[in-house]
């Protein structure tokens, strides 16, 4: 199960477990699309790879299955890799 993390690893800002702008590569690492179009150009620079819309997880099951809370930053800061 996706972890849904709540936040962009680059810039910070809120993703919360609706978001649309919220883009994971497949090790899930996190980021949001402004980020990913800009400053990424496409590339995890966690792993090399590409990123696809977060699917949404229905309303319904976060009670049952909630979003991470576990917000993970990159401190020297962001870079295709």
């Amino acid at each position: 199960m996706l972890d849904l993390r709540p936040n962009c690893e680059c810039c910070d800002r809120d993703l919360p477990a609706d978001s649309p702008d919220a883009r994971i590569c497949t090790f899930e690492c996190t980021f949001c699309a402004e980020c990913v179009d800009g400053v990424l150009g496409g590339v995890c620079p966690n792993c090399g790879g590409n990123f696809v819309p977060r699917p949404i997880r229905p309303a319904a099951m976060l009670d049952r299955y909630p979003p991470s809370t576990r917000r993970v930053l990159k401190p020297e800061g962001c870079k295709a890799a």
